[in-house]
């Protein structure tokens, strides 16, 4: 399938980012004993960010890649294309 213009990956490449530069964060207060309930909580956000971030880019795919398959190698790919990456939702 040809590559399509992809507006949303900066924006998730920065939402990666930063959910790196906290997880970094987080080690540092397992490293510094902080309560656990703590690391928790920072954790569930990293996993959040994450979430977002894959939710993002699963809908990039969708909006940009599979609407345009009837130009390229048409609907039979495109649902092929669609299982694939719905097993990662």
């Amino acid at each position: 399938m040809a590559h399509t213009d992809h507006s949303s990956h900066p924006a998730i490449i920065k939402r990666l980012n930063r959910a790196t530069g906290h997880l970094k964060s987080i080690v540092g207060m397992i490293e510094e004993q902080r309560p656990c309930v703590d690391i928790a909580q920072q954790l569930q956000a990293v996993e959040n960010a994450i979430a977002s971030a894959k939710r993002a880019l699963i809908n990039d795919h969708i909006d940009h890649c599979l609407v345009h398959a009837e130009e390229g190698e048409g609907t039979k790919h495109a649902v092929d294309e669609f299982r694939a990456i719905s097993k990662y939702w």
